[in-house]
């Protein structure tokens, strides 16, 4: 059977923790970012994304050619193992070459001013420059980077004239290279500081080369000359770059005295020179500043004390944004005026701002989770949200929109597992601190917190329907039941079975039983009544995931074997075992709601979809940068939603055939097939809810009495025998409408029934002959 390729619907990442990593396109379309092991390309208007696939491992930085025609980019791996290095064409999203030279980490990228050269700078573990021909497709050149009496060299830049130069920067160092045309050597020359001691973190050259900044960890800027003529053919053996100083941004100004120099709190990352000669500067606090020099009049006041560097820059423009800024960049396009150019800002906390530079105000355009992410819920018959657990933070999701509605953080804790209760009041979830905290859906405020629910961290989570039972498994393999009330929150069974940490819990679709899943190879069924075990099954792998079938007669579970094993709940006797992946550990899995498909993921960092009866899986999604963690229908089963270790979420479409079957069987069934808005999801159902009012509530009017004419309609004025009180006639009376008054059930019922009354032959008060005869029964 062919398999076929799962729709994306949208997808939700960025990586903040490459230096430099995010860049512009010079056609001003498109922007180009790390995610994960994957090189993502995005169409700035249409979010159109394209990846570049290849490398093992987390991709550490990227590079743009001034042209646009090529794509570097470097990766991190393991101690011990080669970092490659890989070329793309721009335009063809395909592979050119790559080369692997350096060792554990590339740390910069960049290509010459003629796209001839890519200079490629290792990491502590390497030290060396590597010089890659993308004519030849060939490496042509490397040297050390850095003096063995200096530190090691962090950034990388090249000139912008002159092709054949570039320049490097590191702890106490700040060489200039030359590339010799000939032999494809490298020269190398120093720029002299003298006594300066300071750790360069990024460098700017100015467009015409005469001179160049470098930012350092100390909120300072050095700035130095190049002095390389104007003619780019002119040699320049002889010539060596000159230091011009250590400038820093002024403080307060005071009358008659020397202003202060300010320096950024944790270093400056980024430096950008505008046309007009100001900077734009990023700091490691997300301070982002236009910088002017200052024009002083006379000599510049003296102060007492030495300082190594001088305030030389006031700030024109500033904001303050989250987390540290790891890249700054123009977006210019020949279409768009000076006016409205964007300044794009990545930070290391993962989100992309845009920047208008006339106004300098912010808005957040991409935001994601920084690290991986753990566990999906979503609301319990809602399809129009959802929430994701991570690293220190949990966030609500729109699942049309994809953008971030909700962040509840709470720092230094990692989030495991969350769900939303059953009557969508509240947001529950497990911390890496033994605690459960429920958090209100709307707001983010602690409803409340169980402490120390488990010795060494709360894995899994689950709450039954009526939301008065929560059910959680700890790291030490223990698994509590605990009563849930608005005021109080007590312990009712610890059920100490599994050995090591429960990876997954869920409770059954009628909720007595619910079942964990543990990585000592066990599942077990547990009674929720009687607060026992009533079944274990045993397998030789780590269970990951396990999941109860929308009928609750069986139940799916993966683990590390790579397999999805298909279990009977009442007996615990396995039924069917179906492998996978052919490469690494299941760690996701969850049926549709319907119990026709069910999905998977692992570390194959594919996501699968499944026929539950045939075995079988017809789609695979392809598009994850890290072992995917987790992956869940959405509760209308159109989505389906996964995400993995590089914090990346991708939305899935389910293919329009299964839609189709679901669509043909809510019209046999009688079921509207409407889709809901997000506000109507939302809406609370008051409308056809009856008010119920409490047993102490007072009414608001005192009901009247009956009145005469009332009493006289309520009153049974048909005409009966003493037997009226037969049922058979009763409902037959009861059904009878005033249009047919002539059809009168008849006494003896109707063909095959017989009437439990007595026939009407039989003497009564009203047919006696002595009632008669006595004169309408007057007594003599």
């Amino acid at each position: 059977m062919d398999v076929k390729n799962l729709e994306t619907y949208s997808i939700i990442g960025f990586d903040g923790s490459a230096i430099r990593g995010l860049k512009v396109h010079p056609d001003g379309a498109h922007i180009v970012y790390p995610m994960g092991n994957k090189v993502c390309i995005q169409e700035w208007k249409t979010k159109k994304m394209y990846f570049l696939s290849g490398h093992s491992n987390s991709v550490s930085t990227v590079a743009l050619s001034p042209n646009g025609t090529f794509v570097g980019s470097g990766q991190i791996n393991h101690i011990g193992f080669k970092a490659s290095v890989k070329v793309w064409d721009f335009k063809n999203k395909a592979m050119l070459g790559s080369h692997e030279l350096h060792k554990v980490r590339v740390e910069a990228l960049a290509f010459s001013a003629d796209e001839r050269y890519l200079i490629s700078l290792g990491g502590r573990d390497d030290g060396s420059v590597v010089l890659w021909d993308c004519l030849a497709g060939a490496a042509t050149g490397t040297a050390a980077a850095c003096k063995l009496t200096t530190g090691d060299a962090m950034t990388l830049t090249t000139l912008n004239l002159r092709p054949n130069a570039f320049v490097t920067g590191g702890d106490c160092n700040l060489r200039v290279w030359n590339i010799r045309a000939e032999s494809k050597n490298l020269d190398v020359v120093d720029v002299s500081l003298g006594k300066l001691r300071r750790s360069v973190r990024c460098i700017a050259i100015s467009n015409d080369d005469t001179f160049g900044y470098a930012g350092t960890t100390t909120g300072d800027m050095i700035k130095f000359s190049i002095n390389y003529p104007s003619d780019p053919t002119a040699s320049v053996a002889d010539i060596k770059p000159t230091f011009l100083g250590c400038l820093a941004r002024c403080g307060p100004w005071k009358k008659g005295r020397r202003p202060e120099s300010m320096c950024y709190s944790q270093g400056i990352e980024s430096i950008i020179i505008m046309a007009d000669g100001c900077l734009i500067v990023g700091a490691g606090d997300g301070t982002v500043e236009v910088l002017d020099e200052i024009n002083w009049k006379g000599d510049f006041p003296k102060g007492k004390i030495l300082s190594p560097n001088r305030p030389h820059f006031k700030a024109l423009k500033s904001t303050k944004l989250d987390g540290s800024i790891t890249s700054l960049e123009l977006m210019e396009s020949p279409s768009v005026r000076n006016e409205s150019r964007l300044l794009l800002a990545g930070t290391r906390t993962s989100e992309i701002y845009a920047i208008n530079v006339a106004t300098f105000s912010p808005i957040l355009v991409v935001t994601c989770h920084r690290c991986a992410i753990n566990d999906i819920a979503f609301p319990r018959g809602m399809s129009g949200v959802f929430a994701t657990a991570g690293s220190g933070d949990i966030r609500v999701w729109s699942l049309e929109s994809c953008q971030e509605l909700l962040r509840i953080v709470v720092p230094n804790f990692v989030c495991s597992a969350v769900l939303f209760s059953a009557d969508g009041k509240s947001i529950v979830s497990a911390w890496n601190d033994g605690n459960i905290r429920a958090f209100t859906p709307l707001t983010g405020r602690l409803m409340y917190c169980i402490y120390s629910t488990h010795n060494k961290g709360t894995s899994a989570l689950d709450m039954t329907h009526d939301g008065r039972t929560l059910i959680s498994g700890g790291c030490e393999g223990q698994v509590r039941v605990w009563d849930i009330k608005p005021e109080c929150q007590t312990l009712k069974k610890v059920l100490k079975e599994h050995k090591s940490p429960v990876s997954a819990i869920q409770v059954s679709p009628n909720d007595t039983e619910a079942v964990s899943a543990g990585t000592d190879g066990s599942c077990i069924i547990w009674d929720l009544l009687s607060l026992s075990r009533r079944q274990v099954m045993y397998a030789n792998t780590l269970f990951m995931c396990v999941c109860f079938e929308p009928l609750g007669c069986q139940l799916l579970s993966g683990g590390t074997d790579r397999r999805v094993a298909y279990w009977e709940a009442g007996s615990g006797n396995l039924a069917r075992e179906i492998e996978a992946s052919k490469v690494g550990a299941i760690n996701g899995l969850h049926i549709s709601y319907n119990g026709e498909l069910f999905v998977t993921g692992g570390n194959d960092q594919m996501v699968k979809l499944w026929k539950y009866q045939e075995g079988i899986y017809t789609h695979m999604g392809l598009g994850h940068a890290g072992a995917v963690t987790c992956c869940k229908f959405s509760p209308d089963a159109r989505h389906v939603v996964s995400c993995c270790a590089a914090g990346t979420i991708i939305v899935w479409k389910t293919p329009q055939q299964y839609l189709q079957k679901e669509q043909a069987q809510s019209a046999r069934d009688g079921r509207p097939e409407t889709a809901k808005t997000l506000q109507e999801e939302l809406r609370l159902p008051l409308e056809n809810k009856p008010v119920q009012r409490a047993s102490g509530d007072r009414q608001h009017k005192i009901p009247a009495a009956p009145s005469k004419v009332e009493k006289i309609e309520a009153m049974d004025t048909s005409r009966s025998s003493v037997h009226s009180c037969c049922p058979c006639e009763a409902s037959v009376r009861t059904n009878k409408t005033t249009s047919d008054k002539s059809s009168k059930p008849s006494p003896k019922g109707s063909a095959g029934s017989k009437c439990c009354r007595p026939p009407d032959n039989l003497p009564t008060r009203t047919t006696s002959k002595e009632f008669v005869n006595s004169g309408g029964g007057n007594k003599k």
